[in-house]
């Protein structure tokens, strides 16, 4: 029986719990306001608007033209989209026509892309551009269900492309492509330019722009058609979003109206200052295809904000181009900021005062900075004045003007002798801030001297509008979350999980406190289970997992509790706070799930490896702790006669280009984002008599990480700064230097199905 002390509900004035909402109400609601600029899309070209009016017809049109395919209520389409207005067109009319969409992440790789497309039975797919469907289309043909694929955007000789498509035929498999030595893949995805090339698509699949979907749409126009959109119920499913399970397979979360509408209100409505229609201006980068993305733009669209859809290349100057009111984000980027600040403080404290003391990272403030606009301009002139002086030409007017040069010289060497210590000042002052607490005294004065001389620039970053910067995806830490309040950008952070919904707790208003991720929600019930679980009760919670009754009854109770595999604890305040993991999957400061079963199963397969842990929560990539089998490592390098001490063998270069060689292997079949970039081997036992093995054999994870934290931490520590760690760290695209001849090692290969799509 399930046993916890005591439930957490949400504080007084602290939202509206909204019920029986579906999706396509939220978005009729918000065209009782008018806003020419309401979707914003960047294109090389700049921005391209859509009004309210122009978005509801073409979500119609959409709609109407799905269901002229024809497509019945219920029916699945699969989304490969890039996170751009056309997503919000067929998503929307998706949920307007009462058809369930499945939207992927582009990053997966293309065998658990046609794995979620084959699971969830669709009967369309949508993507982007033709490059997409280029890479994705022959491995389509086991798909029975899918017959139709729209393309979201074509070139002008569109119709030439497609009359060619139904004369290209399979003439070879694509398993037979040349294999790649490990993986390397881009850390951001972007918009790729449209391929001309006519893809191979099985015969028996009609291709179709999203432009002539439109306009199937168009024609069935009429108000008895537009009467049958309306037919959605809050409680059926209108979205199946596919996730990791712990062994790495693909587990579809069955989302309802209700369980998303009610998301995002009662997430919206915990905002008090904030504005319906136009004033609030959003910039959007995170992937849609993630519930946490896709929640806030319901909630957006529903307050008729005005939305900016940008990429993660472009985030940096977009927010100081558009200057959102809003902006929702992940830690990583948070983290780079910080970091970016951190080491051009370290730079201030070593600068020559030659060097100008503004950054490129920083722009002035608005209104113009103490230095905005100075350069070496009076320095190239003074310098040519005494050139004349030199001559002997000097007249009373050349005079006045050295007077001047020099004042000015003097002004401005002083002002970059000073600026290294106003920085490392400020940013001392913000270290010492803390969430919750009102600064007071000569304290609270400093801080506005800062914020006048300093903070402003950092504000100037996020575009100097900023009125809530939401974090979510994974954790913050308490110190990044200090610094940024102090300098006017307070963060809220957030807790969710894709089967719940996206956030059922955060930081808002007076209820905000660093380290922690806030509290519930309004209409959503969290307890601490005497192991420490988090469990969480509400109508965010899932409808289930998709074709798997099993699984879903093991992580809700009979009582309606979800189990979320995460530990936490409430502080004496009721703020909310995550404090491991029971499960073995964790996110990393991107937001993205690492799976590390997969991983360590594959990598213990090899006699070399007596066990292996994947390491990475809350960090920017997946690393891997390697604990060697000795005896068989001795063995397999007897023929090099190696007279060395374990601990130098296992920095011998033959020696990690054996390990390497298995972890481009493990790599293999897993999204780029999941795979190990960095390994260290370690000298070490994992038992029962030091804790870190169970009493079944399973290993403990925290208490592997608590022990092992100086080896993670030297894994992480960027490549131009030194390791102090005695263990030995492998970068997985390192070239082994090696005086002398090591044991052959087969290359890993990785066939093109088994890796993610190329879409940058």
């Amino acid at each position: 029986m399930l046993r916890f002390k005591k439930t957490y509900q949400a504080p007084l004035d602290s939202g509206k719990a909204i019920l029986g909402r579906t999706l396509p109400s939220l978005l009729d609601e918000k065209y009782n306001c008018s806003n020419d600029r309401a979707f914003n899309q960047w294109r090389e070209a700049g921005w391209q608007s859509l009004s309210n009016d122009a978005l509801r017809n073409g979500v119609e049109e959409v709609a109407l033209g799905l269901l002229d395919l024809p497509l019945e209520k219920g029916d699945r389409v699969a989304l490969l989209m890039h996170s751009d207005v056309n997503f919000c067109l067929v998503d929307l009319g998706c949920l307007l026509a009462n058809l369930i969409n499945v939207p992927i992440d582009l990053s997966q790789t293309i065998e658990n892309i046609v794995f979620a497309i084959q699971h969830s039975e669709a009967k369309v797919l949508v993507v982007s551009n033709l490059d997409l469907l280029s890479q994705i289309a022959p491995y389509l043909r086991g798909v029975s269900t899918l017959k139709t694929a729209i393309v979201a955007e074509v070139s002008a000789d569109w119709q030439q492309i497609k009359a060619q498509l139904t004369l290209c035929q399979f003439n070879h498999h694509k398993d037979e492509d040349p294999a790649t030595v490990g993986l390397f893949l881009p850390k951001f995805l972007i918009q790729t330019k449209h391929e001309k090339t006519p893809p191979e698509v099985p015969s028996c699949l009609q291709v179709f722009s999203l432009e002539e979907i439109r306009v199937k749409g168009l024609a069935q126009h009429s108000q008895a058609k537009k009467q049958e959109l309306q037919s959605a119920l809050a409680t059926e499913v209108a979205t199946i979003i596919y996730i990791p399970e712990p062994s790495g397979r693909l587990q579809g979360v069955t989302l309802t109206h209700e369980n998303l509408s009610f998301n995002a209100l009662a997430e919206f409505t915990g905002l008090p200052d904030l504005k319906l229609g136009a004033e609030e201006v959003v910039l959007s980068f995170l992937p849609l295809t993630h519930v946490f993305a896709r929640t806030l733009l319901y909630g957006h669209i529903n307050y008729g904000h005005s939305i900016y859809f940008t990429n993660p290349n472009r985030v940096i100057k977009h927010l100081q181009e558009v200057q959102p009111t809003l902006f929702a984000t992940v830690p990583l980027l948070l983290e780079k900021v910080y970091s970016q600040i951190l080491e051009e403080s370290g730079k201030h404290t070593k600068r020559s005062p030659k060097i100008s003391s503004f950054d490129p990272l920083i722009p002035p403030c608005q209104g113009g900075g103490r230095g905005e606009g100075r350069g070496t301009r009076g320095v190239k002139k003074h310098r040519k004045q005494r050139e004349t002086d030199a001559a002997g030409r000097r007249s009373w007017h050349s005079s006045l003007k050295l007077h001047f040069f020099k004042s000015r010289d003097r002004f401005q060497f002083l002002e970059q002798m000073l600026t290294p210590v106003v920085v490392s000042w400020a940013l001392k002052l913000a270290k010492e801030y803390e969430i919750g607490e009102q600064p007071k005294g000569w304290y609270a004065l400093q801080l506005k001297i800062a914020d006048r001389l300093v903070f402003c620039k950092w504000r100037a970053v996020f575009g100097g509008r900023i009125k809530y910067l939401l974090s979510g995806g994974a954790g913050l830490k308490a110190e990044i979350a200090n610094l940024f309040a102090a300098a006017g950008i307070t963060i809220l952070q957030g807790y969710g999980l894709t089967e719940t919904s996206a956030a059922i707790a955060y930081n808002r208003g007076s209820f905000n406190r660093a380290g922690t991720v806030g509290v519930p929600i309004a209409g959503v019930e969290i307890a601490i289970a005497d192991d420490g679980e988090i469990l969480i009760r509400g109508p965010c919670v899932m409808a289930g997992y998709y074709k798997n009754p099993e699984a879903t009854q093991q992580v809700i109770d009979a009582d309606g509790w979800f189990h979320t595999g995460d530990l936490g604890e409430f502080t004496e305040d009721g703020f909310l706070k995550i404090t491991g993991l029971k499960k073995s999957p964790f996110k990393l400061s991107t937001g993205k799930y690492v799976t590390p079963v997969p991983l360590e199963s594959k990598l213990k397969q090899s006699s070399l490896v007596a066990k292996a842990i994947a390491v990475g929560a809350e960090r920017k990539f997946c690393a891997m702790l390697i604990f060697p089998n000795l005896d068989a490592l001795h063995e397999k390098l007897r023929p090099m006669s190696l007279n060395l001490a374990t601990e130098e063998l296992l920095k011998h270069p033959c020696v990690l280009s054996l390990y390497q060689a298995l972890v481009d292997e493990a790599n293999c079949h897993l999204p780029y984002w999941s795979t190990v970039k960095r390994f260290a081997i370690v000298n070490a036992t994992l038992s029962i008599e030091n804790g870190m093995l169970s009493p079944t054999g399973e290993v403990i994870r925290a208490k592997i990480v608590e022990t092992f934290a100086k080896e993670i931490d030297a894994l992480y520590v960027e490549e131009k700064t030194e390791r102090k760690s005695d263990v030995r760290v492998r970068n997985i695209d390192e070239e082994p230097i090696s005086e002398f001849p090591c044991p052959s090692v087969a290359p890993a290969t990785c066939p093109v199905y088994a890796r993610s799509l190329n879409h940058y």
